[in-house]
């Protein structure tokens, strides 16, 4: 999907910062004592982004229910500090999703990358079991490429992978394949749980669930990388750390969990995203 480029954007540069404003801090004894929401459910997720140890950019990622069990999902990323001065990023994301599987039904890239102003579109028609491509140049007016593939009855976008990750229950030494498209290529993503390991963020501790996600080599992205997520050990099985390992070159990208918001709070947050 078109994602491609918000996540190569991601992985080529190392985006983000730490949003502003404190976070509410956590103890490992309040964050098992808290009434822990079972997922999915309306939620925003404050990440911060790190480069190379460097301040970098934001990442927001929210979730909200629709009816008849449509789901929307939006991530706003944005670069700062040094990472902006060498190549400015604010991409808009969004996704449409259907089910308990979260299918997509389709997506939207608006990005701002350097000097660059795209828009990539992404249908996916069940009916004829195809998912359609399409990528503009907003500043040239023109459109730079179109693609149509083959997809199952049910195909996730990258972000609904993860989401439909997080509603499994997955043990370390097992493993799942999720298929996902990007409007170009089809492919089942194979995610492996490692191992249990706790997680500190500004949040607090964790205790979470390591699983890598093997989107690259060539399986859908073609950069040299390894994606690890770590997943809380509970009902939300929460996101509170994604890193992305690249070459030497370009190093390790790390989005760590800051904030984050849930049920009605967060259906304030995100009742005006686009």
């Amino acid at each position: 999907m078109s994602f491609a480029r918000l996540a190569g954007a991601l992985a080529f540069l190392g985006l983000f910062l730490a949003p502003p404003g404190g976070a509410q801090r956590l103890t490992a004894n309040t964050v098992a004592a808290a009434s822990l929401p079972q997922f999915p459910v309306a939620e925003t997720l404050d990440y911060s982004v790190e480069w190379r140890m460097w301040y970098a950019g934001a990442a927001r990622v929210t979730l909200r229910p629709e009816a008849n069990q449509q789901w929307k999902t939006a991530v706003h990323v944005q670069s700062a500090g040094l990472v902006s001065k060498l190549f400015t990023v604010d991409d808009n994301y969004t996704a449409n999703l259907n089910g308990p599987r979260f299918c997509a039904d389709d997506t939207r890239l608006d990005a701002i990358e350097g000097k660059r102003h795209k828009l990539t579109t992404v249908q996916y028609d069940y009916r004829r079991d195809k998912a359609r491509y399409n990528e503009r140049d907003l500043l040239k007016n023109a459109t730079i490429k179109t693609a149509e593939t083959d997809i199952p009855n049910c195909a996730s976008d990258i972000i609904g992978a993860l989401i439909r990750l997080r509603t499994l229950r997955l043990e370390p030494g097992q493993s799942v394949q999720i298929p996902v498209s990007d409007g170009k290529k089809f492919v089942n993503i194979k995610v492996d749980a490692q191992q249990r390991e706790p997680i500190v963020t500004k949040l607090g501790r964790f205790n979470t669930i390591r699983c890598e996600a093997n989107i690259f080599n060539g399986v859908l992205y073609s950069k040299n990388a390894r994606m690890l997520i770590w997943l809380t050990d509970d009902a939300r099985h929460l996101p509170v750390q994604i890193r992305i390992r690249m070459q030497l070159v370009i190093g390790t990208i790390t989005l760590s969990l800051d904030k984050e918001q849930h049920g009605e709070n967060a259906v304030a947050e995100v009742r005006d995203v686009h």
